[in-house]
């Protein structure tokens, strides 16, 4: 869909900082932070909804991935996951470290690199 903002962002017209991406899903740091290190993961093709996604399970692994990354570069044990999906009408899992101070002050392309380098 071009006018879906996740949809743009998976094709390259949007920049985002990217943290994790296979042939189908995409993870990439939360312009807005909740928290430092807060992703989304997202499938590539277009899915109004996570329950949707017919490739579910690999899609929920690589939000695992994400998270024990995330556990990893935080030092923290705490990802608190979200999936509500009427923010952007794309599928898409929150994934927000929790309780942490190890990395907690670097900017997002540092951030980012610590992701990536704890998959």
């Amino acid at each position: 869909m071009n006018d879906c903002l996740f949809c743009r962002i998976v094709a390259k017209q949007i920049p985002s900082e990217g943290v994790y991406e296979d042939e189908q899903v995409y993870a990439f740091l939360d312009i807005n932070p909740q928290a430092t290190g807060h992703c989304q993961v997202i499938p590539k093709e277009h899915y109004p909804w996570v329950w949707d996604v017919p490739t579910i399970g690999a899609y929920m692994e690589a939000a695992q991935k994400v998270a024990n990354a995330q556990r990893k570069a935080f030092g923290t044990e705490m990802i608190v996951s979200r999936i509500i999906g009427d923010e952007v009408p794309h599928a898409h899992i929150w994934l927000i470290p929790q309780r942490h101070t190890k990395n907690a002050d670097l900017k997002m392309e540092a951030v980012a690199k610590a992701i990536r380098e704890s998959l």
